[in-house]
């Protein structure tokens, strides 16, 4: 047979649409003497190693692992390890794996063997991995099946699986030179309802190959390293007995979390070997691990979005307080190498593809922004007694465009992290370009390549997939390298935000094999401050073209209208409190953890997040409130209307005034807003000077006013009744009277315009425009209330200290307070009971 023949795998008596296997040159009867041989040695060797339940007791056989399999090619392989996972020459490959007979009859006669690599000529490009790694079904230029070794399968009926390792001389793959290989296992024999000899399945791999000689300057790779999770930090605290508060959490998820074995104490514990790692942390993770260092508290379950104030009663005490302080002792330690670097993200890492796609016209979301920035380095600064880079914005998952980028850059991003989907090279670039790249206006991107990235996308938890993501990634970038060996290159890679443990492990894995021999790992910077390709894609997309399944998990613009509302009422509360600190971070912090990135995979979290933090600052604003009241009496034509005003607050208010507005100013008009500064835990009484015309029902409107420039109505108005009763007769004879000289002051003054029209006024001695006056003098009535809802200028009145008509009375002082109504124990704000 030619040697073509040989390396495509045709036989001369191919039948049609199957490839028969190569026979690599020697006699049949040769061929089956050596796998019988193959046969008895593996059958001593490997049967017995299959692993308990590989045949399921009782007969009935494991379900297939790959849905790869088809009628002609019935067997899944798989490749678990490879050992070493770079070959030298003179060395040993040991491969381990299963095979399942994922068909419906039993397998015959089969075997399964390793693949010399087609023609022995390295996969110079990265083209060429990616066509190999696209495969499904075997074909000639996976190579010709090598006689030895070899493993003889039993009879495998369908469903049944067993395991293999086959271990190969280097020398025998024919390894031309320097580069990387395909390796392949096959499986060849044939079935009960098919006695053709033929391959019945195939898995592949790639096997670097490095014996020296030419040197290539080393790939410099910088790797992220994320550390985030989702906010559990609530906005409310419980007050103690002595000058501090316990935190609470509005769940203990990261007890376990930052414990032995733990994602995130796992993420520490597997980066701290690493050298050149770029730790990208998110500040509000750092926060919750300080405060669970100290004794803390966790909301019941189901009260989270409830948003009432913490108390004993609804929470329980919290159990990671060990676990996070030896978790921060372990990340202080791991963040201060010299040769790692710490990226601080903004607190509590808001999503700002959500916020540029849906919120940007919204006042308060770049205040929010700007103050994220600033809180996350000082926060991940002070915890970590570590330098920060705080300039660097990562959009979700990396995906750009021009709205994001530009928002990044108004937050003060002048980094920004991209994902290689979003800006891929152009089609005639035939090597890697460098990461670092110019995008206009002073920023740069460094921009994540897309297929070493995405093999680390999701958890590798099976040992086939984190051996398929390592052989890749050494692969890759070993190609890389060499593509242009004189070239020294940076490239990034972009593990998920959440990554997983398994997944950290293989690439961690993946960086030490290649390390020292064609990459040299480094910081962020080392790629970020490295010359740019010229030739690289450095357009940022438009808006439009941002990927329709990442838009379709952002924040809504109602997400977004919710919490700048938040901030707008906060301003509001901010402006009567005489201790706004206690409120006024614990709530700007609130307010970044709404807005967090990790919600995009917990919408309903991160909804009922929101609720409570709303539902919370509705409760410290209504603790200012005037009590709800119904119907208030007059009696007479002038009085005197008492409103209470009540401070549930542990913290005395004050820039309020209280405005009484009148829905029928010329039956019942009452003297200007009074102004009041209320005590902690107090309430008071102020009276209104009223003046009755007439007897009835009037409608009263009773609305708290913040005081200064650009005053606000705060809370919610107060609606009443006033019955007046027992107007004197003189009143109304004066105010009939009063009517009937109107009356005919208007007559006269239509008398006046006909005579300008040239008839006879009935009374023609009457001057023009003279009006009569009740009492010597004109009476001038209040203005009523604008279009806009805010109050006329109404007078002036005075206050006092007694009770209103709802019989409220002072509040009693909680616990922790004091007579100047500061709360001691508190560092944030309570509302009192």
């Amino acid at each position: 047979m030619s040697e073509p023949a040989r390396h495509s795998g045709l036989g001369a008596h191919r039948q049609p649409g199957r490839a028969e296997r190569p026979t690599g040159g020697r006699h049949p009867v040769r061929r089956a003497g050596l796998r019988l041989a193959a046969a008895c040695a593996a059958a001593l060797t490997f049967f017995t190693a299959a692993p308990a339940g590989a045949l399921p007791a009782g007969g009935n056989p494991r379900p297939a692992a790959d849905s790869t399999a088809s009628a002609e090619y019935p067997v899944v392989l798989s490749i678990e390890s490879l050992a070493p996972q770079v070959a030298v020459p003179n060395g040993t490959v040991t491969i381990t794996g299963h095979v399942t007979n994922a068909g419906k009859s039993a397998l015959k006669g089969a075997h399964a063997a390793v693949r010399k690599p087609y023609s022995g000529k390295p996969l110079d490009r990265r083209s060429d991995l990616a066509n190999v790694a696209g495969r499904t079904t075997p074909i000639g230029t996976d190579g010709v099946e090598l006689d030895s070794p070899q493993y003889a399968l039993p009879e495998l009926n369908p469903g049944q699986t067993l395991p293999y390792t086959l271990s190969v001389a280097v020398n025998d793959l024919g390894l031309s030179s320097s580069g990387v290989y395909e390796l392949a296992v096959d499986a060849w024999g044939s079935t009960a309802d098919n006695s053709h000899d033929r391959a019945l399945g195939i898995a592949r791999s790639f096997l670097p190959y490095n014996p020296g000689g030419a040197e290539a300057q080393p790939t410099k790779v910088a790797t992220l390293w994320p550390l985030v999770h989702a906010p559990v930090l609530a906005a409310q605290t419980v007050a103690d007995t002595g000058d501090q508060s316990t935190s609470v959490l509005r769940d203990d998820s990261l007890a376990a979390e930052f414990a032995p074995g733990g994602r995130l104490y796992e993420l520490v514990d597997t980066g701290s070997k690493l050298p050149g790692l770029t730790w990208v942390i998110d500040p509000d993770l750092v926060d919750a691990a300080f405060a669970m260092a100290k004794p803390y508290r966790v909301q019941n379950p189901g009260t989270e979005s409830a948003g009432k104030p913490a108390r004993d009663d609804n929470t329980v005490p919290g159990t990671g307080t060990a676990a996070a302080t030896a978790w921060l002792d372990k990340l202080r330690a791991a963040v201060a190498k010299p040769d790692s670097q710490v990226v601080a993200l903004p607190y509590a890492d808001p999503d700002l593809a959500s916020i540029a796609h849906n919120g940007a016209d919204l006042p308060g979301m770049s205040t929010a922004l700007n103050k994220a920035a600033t809180a996350g380095r000082l926060t991940v600064e002070g915890r970590l007694s570590v330098d920060t880079r705080s300039d660097v914005a990562w959009p979700y998952q990396g995906y750009v465009d021009q709205r994001i980028t530009g928002l990044a850059q108004q937050a003060g991003s002048g980094l920004v992290l991209a994902n290689g989907a979003s800006m891929p090279e152009p089609d005639s670039l035939n090597y890697t370009p460098s990461a670092v790249r110019p995008i206009g206006n002073g920023q740069s991107a460094v921009v994540a390549d897309e297929t070493v990235s995405g093999l680390f996308q999701q958890d590798l938890s099976s040992a086939k997939d984190q051996t398929d993501a390592t052989q890749r990634f050494l692969a890759e970038t070993f190609a890389i390298t060499h593509e242009q060996p004189q070239n020294q290159r940076g490239l990034l890679v972009m593990p998920p935000r959440e990554l997983s443990v398994n997944t950290a492990k293989v690439l961690a894995n993946a960086l030490q094999a290649a390390a020292g021999k064609w990459i040299a790992p480094t910081k962020l910077d080392g790629v970020a401050q490295s010359s740019p390709d010229p030739k690289a894609n450095t357009g940022v997309p438009a808006a439009a073209d941002y990927p329709t399944q990442a838009r379709a998990s952002e924040l809504s613009a109602a997400d977004l209208s919710g919490t700048d509302r938040i901030q707008y009422d906060l301003d509001t509360l901010m402006r009567v409190l005489t201790l706004p600190q206690r409120v006024r971070g614990p709530f700007n912090a609130a307010m970044a953890r709404s807005l967090s990135t990790e919600w995009r995979t917990r919408a309903p979290a991160g909804g009922a997040y929101r609720q409570g933090v709303k539902m919370y600052l509705q409760e410290l604003t209504k603790a200012v409130q005037v009590p709800p009241k119904r119907v208030v009496t007059l009696a007479g034509d002038t009085g005197q209307l008492q409103v209470s005003v009540r401070n549930d607050l542990t913290q005395t208010v004050t820039n309020l005034k209280l405005v009484l507005t009148s829905t029928q100013p010329n039956r019942l008009r009452v003297s200007k807003e009074e102004e009041l500064v209320l005590p902690a835990s107090q309430s008071a009484t102020l009276r209104f000077q009223a003046e009755a015309h007439n007897n009835g029902p009037v409608n009263m409107t009773a609305q708290l006013w913040t005081t200064g420039p650009n005053p606000r109505a705060y809370g919610e108005a107060q609606t009443f009744r006033v019955e007046v009763t027992s107007v004197t007769n003189g009143v109304l004879y004066v105010f009939a009277g009063a009517g009937l000289l109107l009356l005919l002051a208007a007559l006269r003054f239509m008398r006046q315009r006909k005579r300008r029209d040239g008839r006879p006024h009935e009374d023609g001695d009457q001057p023009v425009g003279d009006a009569p006056q009740a009492d010597g003098g004109a009476v001038a009535e209040p203005e009523a209330d604008g279009a806009d809802g805010t109050p006329g200028d109404s007078g002036s009145g005075g206050s006092g200290p007694a009770d209103d008509s709802a019989g409220d009375g002072p509040a009693q002082t909680p616990r922790g307070s004091s007579p100047d109504g500061r709360d001691r124990a508190a560092s944030d704000e309570k509302v009192g009971p």
